[in-house]
């Protein structure tokens, strides 16, 4: 194997697939990306056998062939040589060649016929969607996820898919998020899944810089095709493509605990309101941790306290005219 690469390009791509790879891991291939290079491009791809990515860069290409290395070595001598053009070589001693003006390293890997492929699954249901849509939507609910590895079935982001609208649904029991995106789907096609936070947090980390994303997914697995920007300067090329586990179970009936009918309605500025709360809350502490909200006719009064630091008072006006 032998190609030539840029160097902003390749360390790029390296940061796209690390999140996945485990600090300590009892299988050392599962600490190692694979490398493939083919004309015009190589592909990097990582997993823990739960999640995987995949991305391609932009590369010359001079001699075909794979290897695995160690990633979050090659990710670090990466970012670390001189920005030019890299050169990487590599023979059947799985050693690993880099070259770049006057730096020389040589990497010992792994044979990538050890390492497993992702997966590809049959069955599934497929739904295209707008990658700012989704991430807003994630950004809406995943704060809710429980990190309680007791209540397993709750440490993740439930989809739905039915009722020609997709809705996202979290909670850790105390609190609980909910949205929902008006969509066409088939009847073929109706279905849920949950996904971990793990995923969740690579989702909202590698959407957003292109127009589409395609979801599909069956009873144990989901995959994304990530559409990229194309006319950034990234090196990416294709789209990134990410596979994950799901959350084997069945998720709680979340309606149950939202109220039917309400009988009163606030209208805030959020971002005012967001700056209060910030600000009341400076003076928490671990064991007092909370913030209250009083609300009375168009005014929101929101105050913290706690033993160790003292208290805090913030106002704002409101649309409201109710009970206090």
């Amino acid at each position: 194997m032998k190609f030539q690469i840029n160097q902003d390009h390749f360390s790029n791509g390296l940061q796209q697939v690390l999140n996945v790879v485990a600090t300590r891991s009892t299988m050392p291939i599962l600490s190692n990306v694979l490398i493939e290079a083919a004309e015009g491009h190589i592909s990097l791809t990582t997993t823990n056998l739960d999640l995987g990515i995949r991305c391609r860069i932009k590369a010359d290409v001079s001699d075909p062939g794979t290897i695995t290395l160690p990633v979050r070595k090659l990710a670090t001598i990466v970012r670390e040589l001189p920005q030019s053009d890299v050169f990487v070589e590599s023979g059947d001693n799985n050693q690993a060649k880099i070259t770049s003006g006057g730096s020389l390293f040589k990497i010992m890997g792994i044979g990538a016929d050890e390492f497993p492929p992702l997966p590809s699954f049959e069955n599934r249901k497929v739904f295209e969607l707008s990658q700012e849509e989704i991430v807003g939507m994630l950004k809406s609910v995943s704060y809710a996820q429980s990190t309680d590895e007791n209540r397993y079935i709750l440490n993740g982001v439930y989809f739905n898919f039915a009722d020609e609208k997709l809705t996202l649904v979290a909670t850790d029991g105390r609190r609980l998020g909910l949205t929902a995106l008006e969509t066409e789907i088939s009847e073929e096609n109706v279905g849920s899944l949950i996904l971990p936070a793990k995923t969740i947090a690579e989702l909202e980390r590698l959407m957003g810089k292109g127009e589409k994303v395609k979801i599909a997914f069956n009873d144990r697995q989901a995959a994304f095709e990530i559409a990229i920007d194309e006319g950034g300067d990234s090196g990416l090329t294709d789209h990134l493509y990410l596979v994950s586990k799901v959350v084997e179970g069945n998720y709680p009936n979340y309606r149950q605990v939202i109220p039917k009918e309400t009988e009163h309605r606030v209208k805030i500025e959020r971002e005012l309101m967001l700056e209060c709360v910030h600000r009341a809350a400076l003076v928490t502490s671990d064991k007092s941790n909370s913030v209250k909200l009083k609300m009375s006719k168009n005014l929101l009064e929101i105050s913290g306290a706690s033993s160790e630091y003292g208290e805090s008072h913030e106002s704002m006006a409101i649309a409201y005219d109710g009970p206090e």
